[in-house]
């Protein structure tokens, strides 16, 4: 799951695994984006996901869409 890992160089990124708070639960934000996605992938994802798992969710399917950078 998830897409390529964040560089370990780079230390503005860091692995939603690594998060403080990545066992909160989805932001609006998150689930609002993760929605348009989903639907743009032709994909259906649980509701009930923390920040962490909706952040990978979103690597993965910006690059499935392309909307990823």
């Amino acid at each position: 799951m998830g897409g390529e890992r964040p560089d370990a160089s780079n230390t503005a990124s860091k692995d939603p695994e690594e998060w403080v708070t990545g066992d909160e639960p989805i932001t609006g934000p998150q689930k609002s984006y993760l929605d348009t996605l989903a639907r743009e992938a032709g994909e259906e994802l649980p509701a009930d996901m923390t920040k962490a798992e909706a952040s990978e969710h979103i690597d993965r399917l910006q690059q499935k869409t392309g909307r990823g950078a």
